[in-house]
């Protein structure tokens, strides 16, 4: 029989989960039981993943939808709220088939998917089959980046493909729930300067990564798609308390994610692309600095007067330092011409 001492030790040892986590935790687990009661079945949301030599990266959601009806994706257009009322099925059995090869992977608490599998398919856009429960198996795309491929783009979202003046708090939740992506803009210029880029490195990956909810992936497919941005993988992050913490670091999730991709793939150089109006700038300068040999150049879209206001203002311009050139520019247009100086872009035809 286990001593007092021996179970105290054992108590000490485990991790203590945040009261804010057992809530949400708690949260959860009524609405799927609530939800399965009503006949509603889990179903697999799949994101764009992205791999490398042998390897994928499975990105993915699981939620509870009504029989017979397919969970969002980026040919659904719906309002913004829609995406944060769904119901999220923890701890979900996922079986990933790839490449002539089949594993077994789970959903996280929060029905978030977020695995590395082992698994060779060619390189470029390709597919793995999803199934759930038993039910049938769910394509999810996924871009494989070629061992010779040494450029990608890592792109932010608000404010730098997409105007939404983040973070002002009404307006910020006008755009998140209220309005669909029919109603967002573009910013002028970046989806050409992003086709320019892809066209010059045939191959190469594009990330973007934001410090949004996963619940929002599907309405930045389809809005990126309608505006003809070129597709890629999406990193973002779950909302919500976490086992340790109140709420979620957006910076931390990007810090983390900058660094996972220099070690997945250490022989790519990055452009780095963002705006003054938040901490793209911090990130990025620390990313820099800790990994000079993966950044091919880092370009900052200039928020407008009025985006400025509503972003609580810009970030002082500093002089950078280091091998890595920076580049400002108020829209793609700007960017482009000063990337094309750089080498990074071919000199458009007349």
């Amino acid at each position: 029989m286990e001593s007092r001492a021996e179970a105290s030790s054992a108590d000490a040892e485990s991790p203590r989960v945040h009261l804010a986590a057992r809530i949400e935790d708690a949260v959860h687990r009524l609405r799927e039981r609530n939800g399965r009661r009503r006949g509603l079945v889990p179903t697999i949301v799949p994101f764009p993943g992205y791999g490398g030599d042998g390897w994928l990266r499975v990105l993915g959601r699981v939620v509870l939808v009504r029989p017979g009806r397919r969970a969002p994706d980026r040919y659904t257009s719906i309002r913004g709220w829609r995406s944060f009322t769904s119901i999220p099925v923890r701890d979900a059995e996922i079986h990933v088939r790839a490449g002539g090869s089949e594993h077994v992977i789970h959903a996280d608490r929060g029905g978030v998917i977020d695995s590395r599998v082992e698994a060779r398919i060619p390189a470029g856009w390709g597919s793995m089959l999803l199934t759930l429960e038993g039910s049938d198996a769910i394509e999810a795309p996924v871009f494989v980046v070629d061992e010779d491929v040494d450029f990608g783009v890592v792109s932010d979202v608000d404010d730098t493909v997409m105007v939404t003046a983040l973070p002002h708090p009404l307006l910020a939740a006008w755009n998140t729930f209220v309005l669909n992506e029919h109603a967002r803009r573009p910013v002028p210029g970046m989806s050409v300067l992003y086709d320019r880029l892809t066209a010059a490195h045939p191959g190469s990956p594009v990330i973007y990564l934001s410090t949004g909810a996963w619940n929002i992936v599907t309405t930045l497919d389809r809005f990126l798609s309608r505006h003809l941005f070129p597709r890629g993988t999406f990193l973002l992050t779950d909302w919500g308390p976490t086992t340790d913490r109140w709420f979620r670091s957006g910076q931390e999730h990007k810090k983390a994610s900058l660094a996972r991709l220099a070690a997945e793939f250490p022989g790519v150089r990055w452009l780095l692309i963002g705006d003054d109006g938040q901490h793209d700038e911090e990130r990025y300068r620390e990313f820099a600095d800790a990994h000079p040999g993966n950044v091919a150049a880092v370009a900052i879209r200039e928020l407008t007067p009025g985006e400025a206001v509503f972003s609580g203002g810009r970030s002082p311009r500093e002089t950078h330092e280091g091998a890595a050139p920076w580049v400002y520019g108020v829209d793609g247009a700007e960017l482009a011409g000063q990337l094309t100086a750089l080498g990074l872009l071919e000199t458009p035809r007349a």
